[in-house]
């Protein structure tokens, strides 16, 4: 292909898409989509716990399936997911039923995982250090802090990468989480 004709490719590729209506779509991501995504990943992880807590381990795994089909990027290939309190063989979490099982356990794939979700969650608020835009994809990094029913807190460090796609929807495709490093 001669050089001229790969840059029309090239631009054609990156050229915005147009719906049916004539409206334009924006690919380029907001901070306050960025920032609802996060809003959005917290309320979902309490609402896990709590269909755990009303309907027991199916509720909350039919729960779990929805919110992971709606924020991670599973649909577009692996997911660079590395949960807060996995273990080798299992830190990896690159396909949806690894984050599943990581979620709400019962996977007998996954024998050691307990259901992070399930953990009795009431509250969680995101505190990012930064956050980095680049068009359709954008990076947070910070603190995520939990308190559970008994009003213990937990701190975890979180980076996400999120990915907006065609439908216009922000995408987890990075989600790496760990415990403050102690000394």
């Amino acid at each position: 292909m001669n050089r001229h004709l790969l840059l029309a490719a090239l631009t054609l590729a990156a050229a915005p898409v147009f719906a049916q209506d004539a409206r334009v779509y924006n690919a380029n991501i907001s901070e306050s989509e960025v920032i609802a995504a996060q809003q959005a990943w917290g309320n979902a992880l309490v609402a896990i716990g709590k269909a755990y807590e009303t309907g027991g381990q199916k509720a909350a795994s039919e729960l779990a399936g929805k919110v992971i089909d709606e924020a991670y990027g599973y649909n577009l290939g692996p997911v660079l997911f590395k949960p807060t309190l996995a273990e080798a063989p299992q830190t990896f979490r690159t396909t949806r039923d690894g984050a599943l099982a990581y979620f709400v356990g019962g996977d007998e794939d996954y024998p050691n995982d307990t259901g992070f979700a399930l953990k009795g969650w009431t509250k969680v608020e995101i505190r990012n250090a930064a956050i980095h835009i680049n068009g359709d994809v954008a990076s947070t990094m910070g603190n995520v802090i939990l308190t559970n029913k008994d009003g213990s807190v937990t701190t975890v460090d979180k980076t996400w990468k999120f990915k907006k796609t065609d439908d216009g929807k922000l995408r987890i495709v990075l989600h790496h989480s760990s415990l403050p490093y102690s000394s």
